[in-house]
């Protein structure tokens, strides 16, 4: 299990409590607050699961591929921020070359 997703369920769980406060004392701020640190909790979990899927096929890739797999997998254990940023900006540098003709 990785770090983003117990930190996942930790904010998930903080979220709910918060959320949970905020309808008890009528605090539409707490309330909002608390949805958010859920999504977030949601959001690392996804990224935690993610990274272990990929931990588990990096496992059995052939030997000369497998060290160089097991060192982006920890970049992006250690930098999900900017592992996120540089997937979104390959993604839509990608979408714009499959549109040009």
């Amino acid at each position: 299990m990785t770090d983003q997703r117990i930190e996942g369920a930790a904010n998930t769980v903080a979220g709910s409590v918060k959320e949970g406060f905020g309808d008890l004392t009528g605090d539409t701020k707490l309330q909002a607050d608390g949805k958010l640190q859920q999504a977030k909790g949601k959001v690392l979990d996804a990224y935690g699961r993610v990274i272990d899927g990929l931990d588990g096929l990096a496992d059995k890739a052939p030997a000369d591929l497998r060290d160089p797999a097991k060192k982006g997998l920890e970049f992006a254990r250690n930098k999900p921020l900017l592992t996120t940023g540089i997937l979104a900006g390959a993604a839509v540098l990608l979408g714009g070359l499959g549109r040009r003709r």
